[in-house]
């Protein structure tokens, strides 16, 4: 499966310029770990909730008053929207990510990833492909 299909869309996001506590409201309303963060509509960085405890609260830096572009991640690893599920966990597992941005043809920003969603759609695919073998082996038909 196409990992567009298993990303946030539209992906939070906030701008450059905004305030770090602008960030934790916009992932706090979005029920997400992670936003994107974008100049005049450009990918830029990424800010987690890791970027906050490690460049914030360990830092004791107000989140009111520093701008997210101060303490965002801008070595960016991102994918495509044809990129398949397996690919992507193969990248976030191999890097220690656990949000990717997914950019379109154009390379605007599609939808954000969470390795919790991508993790959840392949735990769920591997159950349904359990029930299909254990239906499969204990069938009752004629020679059974």
């Amino acid at each position: 499966m196409r990992v567009i299909k298993l990303a946030q869309v539209p992906a939070p996001v906030v701008s450059v310029d905004a305030k770090v506590i602008d960030a934790v409201r916009v992932m706090q309303q979005a029920r997400g770990g992670a936003c994107a963060v974008t100049d005049k509509d450009r990918l830029v960085g990424i800010f987690s909730e890791r970027d906050v405890m490690r460049r914030i609260v360990a830092a004791q830096i107000d989140p009111k008053i520093v701008k997210i572009q101060e303490v965002m991640t801008t070595s960016l690893e991102t994918i495509s929207t044809e990129t398949e599920a397996l690919q992507a966990l193969e990248l976030m597992v191999s890097k220690h990510i656990r949000h990717l941005p997914v950019l379109d043809t154009d390379e605007h920003l599609a939808g954000l990833l969470s390795i919790r969603n991508l993790l959840q759609y392949l735990v769920d695919d591997l159950l349904n492909q359990l029930n299909s073998m254990e239906a499969y082996f204990t069938a009752d038909g004629p020679g059974g």
